[in-house]
């Protein structure tokens, strides 16, 4: 018995010289147990999710997120095709979707792991760019159209045709985003916004050089601003900033054309490089939560794709149009599609407009 006694004290001193010795050798080698959790890399436009839900899900998961961004869809697809890696989710927009999965950046996705993408928009269930959503979740959506300064245009504007009007010169602003710009003039037109058509695209730009002289600024950035100081009283525009506007500027209003416009989604994706490709699930399905993605949605005034967040945010938030688009407004408004090697067209026509 004091043999099998003394034989368990040595083992645990042994066992307590070496937990020292490991602690000790942790400390010398300066190792943060914090460095060693997982880490997901979020590829998104600026200032496209608050700080506090990153933080949120960081607890949740014991995770790290670092946070990349872009300006635009061609940066982002530059980034990715000169061989950037490391990426887990990234935010492109409903076209630059079907270019990626088109060139295989993606990942197919784990439909039983995203419970909470079940629930969206009907008119988002089914998307022309990716129709069995196997690469792409909608996460945030909207229109383009013309916010506008009711103080200074007494009759609410209903066509395109207003941003043309030389009562107005020197206060209009254009998207600095050569499909939008074109897409608009050629719906101005009675044309799609997708047309490959080597006359009516040149027709376009010359419908846009007539009007170039009353543009005060081509801005893709802060065109709210511009709306709220007053320095201009139309602006062609994504509605979630002219909803910005809004509360700096009550006579502020936003209007789809009669012509038609752009309908759009941003949407979340896994890419195929994804060192984290379970986790980037598990991240995606907590931005559809609807309680975070109705949070989302306030911030950033642009619709959440989940039906179930429509019914958390504000009523003031759901009722307005620059936000929330009037379903009556769907069966006008078309998706940008990649127009492949069309895309030339616009390019040239672009620099030409630009240029003079």
């Amino acid at each position: 018995m004091r043999s099998a006694i003394r034989g368990m004290v040595l083992w645990s001193l042994c066992l307590v010289w070496l937990t020292g010795w490991l602690t000790a050798c942790g400390q010398r080698s300066g190792e943060d147990p914090a460095q060693s959790r997982p880490v997901l890399h979020y590829f998104t436009w600026s200032d496209y999710v608050g700080p506090e839900i990153i933080r949120e899900f960081e607890r949740r998961e014991q995770v790290k997120v670092v946070i990349d961004t872009f300006s635009s869809n061609e940066e982002l697809l530059a980034k990715l095709q000169s061989g950037a890696t490391g990426y887990d989710v990234a935010v492109p927009s409903d076209f630059m979707v079907a270019i990626m999965i088109q060139q295989g950046l993606l990942s197919e996705l784990d439909q039983a792991a995203l419970p909470n993408t079940t629930q969206l928009e009907p008119h988002l269930q089914t998307l022309p760019f990716d129709p069995e959503r196997r690469y792409s979740v909608p996460y945030l959506w909207g229109t383009v159209g013309i916010g506008y300064d009711s103080a200074a245009i007494s009759t609410p504007p209903d066509s395109w045709s207003i941003l043309w009007d030389m009562r107005y010169k020197g206060r209009i602003s254009m998207l600095n985003d050569q499909r939008e710009v074109f897409g608009a003039v050629l719906r101005s037109m009675g044309q799609s916004m997708n047309s490959i058509d080597p006359q009516v695209i040149e027709s376009a730009k010359e419908r846009l050089l007539h009007q170039k002289p009353l543009v005060k600024t081509y801005t893709s950035d802060h065109y709210d601003q511009l709306l709220a100081s007053g320095e201009v009283v139309l602006a062609h525009g994504w509605g979630g900033p002219v909803a910005r506007a809004m509360a700096d500027r009550p006579s502020i209003r936003y209007v789809v054309p009669r012509e038609g416009a752009t309908i759009w989604a941003d949407c979340l994706v896994v890419l195929k490089t994804a060192p984290e490709k379970h986790l980037a699930m598990r991240f995606i399905n907590y931005l559809m939560e609807p309680a975070v993605a109705a949070r989302t949605s306030e911030r950033l005034r642009f619709a959440s794709a989940s039906r179930l967040a429509r019914e958390l945010v504000a009523v003031s938030t759901r009722d307005n149009p620059a936000i929330y688009p009037p379903l009556d407004q769907l069966a006008r408004l078309e998706w940008m599609r990649d127009v492949g090697n069309g895309i030339r067209l616009y390019d040239r026509a672009w620099t030409e407009l630009k240029m003079q």
